[in-house]
């Protein structure tokens, strides 16, 4: 696999659950190169290493949400809903699945993992620097209405006011 496809590999393979980053069971196995059962049975050999900040279980929803997304199965389905593993829960695998693959497959997800990060906090930096000029613009659109309602007012038609007659007037009673 080449470098930047391998990168792009893994990107596609990144999906946000309950507000992170996550990878499936399934994708890290065919990464490493083995069984997701393999897979699986290392982690909760090592149940210690992986809190539950570092892998979750997904809900039946959240699998549901997630099956049209990828092939699930091969031969009739998944018997348990699949485990989600977090930046540093894909770190720590590389402590319990040995060999070369594995450090090589982990240096790649963590690169795409910085990747990703550089992107979000370059669109957070885009988003703050829009979201002040949207304010100065309100803040100048303010001025410039009450600009127009002055301008309004001068080039509206003056009220005329009944006319006093200036002068002595004799009194009606008289």
């Amino acid at each position: 696999m080449k470098k930047s496809t391998a990168l792009e590999v893994v990107e596609q393979k990144i999906f946000l659950i309950r507000g992170q980053k996550v990878m499936i069971d399934l994708h890290l196995a065919e990464l490493y190169d083995v069984r997701t059962k393999v897979l699986v049975q290392a982690v909760k050999r090592n149940k210690r290493r992986f809190p539950k900040d570092f892998m979750f279980q997904l809900t039946d929803q959240e699998f549901e949400s997630l099956r049209s997304q990828f092939v699930t199965s091969n031969r009739g389905g998944r018997r348990y809903r699949p485990y989600a593993f977090t930046e540093q829960g894909v770190a720590m695998l590389s402590s319990v699945l040995n060999g070369e693959r594995a450090v090589q497959v982990n240096i790649v997800i963590m690169r795409v993992f910085v990747k990703l990060r550089g992107i979000l906090f370059a669109h957070k930096e885009l988003e703050q620097k829009l979201n002040a000029l949207e304010q100065k613009v309100e803040s100048h659109d303010a001025h410039i209405q009450g600009i127009f309602d002055v301008i309004r007012k001068l080039m509206a038609a003056p009220v005329e006011k009944p006319k006093q007659r200036i002068g002595f007037h004799p009194s009606p009673s008289g």
